[in-house]
């Protein structure tokens, strides 16, 4: 179970990349950086959502606290990605990185780590793969 959540985790990293490529090439230049983030974040919440609907059965978690597991063990992943990556990787200042957390900003990038950790609880109990609690 845990490799299948590691490889659906990788197809999120993927798409929330192309999702950043849109932003920066056409959602931003075109709208606005706060208009361009805000649109990203929700389509992100919304392939993450996608993904993991189509992909819980193949995860197969036996319980609720297992898709809730799956959840924070790519929230983990997703946090250590965004800051290990983003500032070891390309560079970017603490600062940079932590502003996307500044809600009085009209940043709602939390958003998207609050789907991350939820969607695989949400997505098997839709499913009915596993029950209530």
């Amino acid at each position: 179970m845990i490799l299948r959540a590691l490889a659906v985790w990788c197809l999120l990293v993927v798409l929330a990349m192309l999702n950043g490529g849109v932003r920066d090439t056409w959602l931003s230049p075109r709208l606005g950086d706060p208009i361009g983030r805000g649109i990203s974040t929700l389509t992100l919440c919304a392939l993450i959502l996608l993904a993991t609907w189509a992909t819980i059965g193949w995860i197969g978690p036996a319980t609720r606290r297992g898709a809730l597991g799956i959840g924070a063990v790519w929230l983990a992943l997703t946090l250590a990605f965004e800051f290990g990556v983003g500032h070891y990787g390309f560079g970017k200042p603490w600062r940079e990185l932590l502003a996307d957390y500044d809600l009085s900003r009209g940043r709602i990038w939390i958003a998207v780590l609050v789907v991350t950790l939820l969607a695989p609880s949400w997505a098997a109990r839709l499913r009915g793969i596993v029950g209530p609690t």
